[in-house]
């Protein structure tokens, strides 16, 4: 008798502490976000740095063109509205509507890094020229790497959605809602890179 006591005792106390154990994945996120917002940050105060201490000589000055660095731009802000219709899809049930949502986010961030391959090979420098030049490539090179990223991500939890029993449910939205955050970051770095190479 005292020993079926003890066991459920003990089966109270192991269920209670399993309720009260946090989930810190957000946290994690959130902290790995931190840090590599502040290598972008690390970029961006070197690029000003350098283009207010060592100015480019007047043959050296590359006028860059707005229409490509432009679309990019329009095609990640979409992004980030497709993004958030196939979460409410995602909320819905919905999961042939949240593929689709999905798999359109997914092309625009691929569009936009082929967009950016154009701009590479139409530029009138390479990526040894000069100070400015190495800057722009490692900026805009390092955002293209998390776009990259980001756009696998979005496959996977395409995939990880095809059916309403999924891995990835209206349930167990983490990995949809970790994939999402991170996208938006993406966005918006792209927003302040946008801004400081090619409109300053």
């Amino acid at each position: 008798m005292t020993t079926t006591a003890s066991l459920n005792q003990e089966s109270e106390t192991s269920s209670t502490s399993e309720q009260e154990h946090a989930d810190h994945r957000l946290f994690g996120l959130i902290s790995f976000l931190v840090a590599d917002g502040m290598t972008f940050a690390g970029f961006f105060a070197a690029y000003l740095t350098f283009k207010a201490v060592n100015p480019l000589m007047p043959d050296a000055i590359y006028e860059l063109e707005l229409p490509l660095p432009t679309l990019n731009t329009v095609l990640l802000l979409i992004s980030s509205a497709t993004f958030h219709r196939a979460g409410k899809a995602l909320d819905e049930r919905n999961t042939r509507k949240c593929q689709t949502w999905l798999l359109l986010t997914a092309g625009l961030g691929i569009a936009f890094l082929a967009s950016q391959m154009v701009e590479y090979f139409s530029l009138p420098f390479g990526l040894t020229d000069n100070l400015y030049a190495s800057t722009f490539y490692a900026l805009t090179g390092f955002h293209g790497l998390h776009v990259t990223l980001g756009a696998i991500m979005i496959l996977i939890v395409w995939w990880q959605t095809r059916s309403p029993d999924g891995r990835i449910t209206n349930l167990n939205k983490f990995p949809f809602e970790a994939a999402e955050i991170y996208w938006h970051f993406v966005d918006g770095i792209w927003v302040v890179l946008f801004i400081i190479l090619y409109l300053l």
